[in-house]
């Protein structure tokens, strides 16, 4: 059972998102459209909370239609 603010690993956020691990490490890499947190010096997670909100973000109704 997943609540809004559980912590998932960049692979569970990946699953979730339908992209790749890669993806997400090139999104950090870029500046992070897709909001994750640091724990600890190395360990990167995300909560599920962030991605259903840029999920819902990034609907379109246009391939035409400008990202805000």
């Amino acid at each position: 059972m997943q609540t809004q603010n559980q912590l998932l690993t960049t692979q569970q956020a990946a699953e979730f998102l339908g992209v790749s691990e890669a993806f997400l490490e090139r999104d950090r890499w870029a500046g992070a459209r897709i909001p994750f947190i640091k724990v600890g010096s190395r360990a990167v997670r995300y909560q599920l909370e962030d991605l259903e909100h840029h999920i819902q973000s990034s609907r379109r109704c246009s391939t035409s239609e400008v990202s805000k």
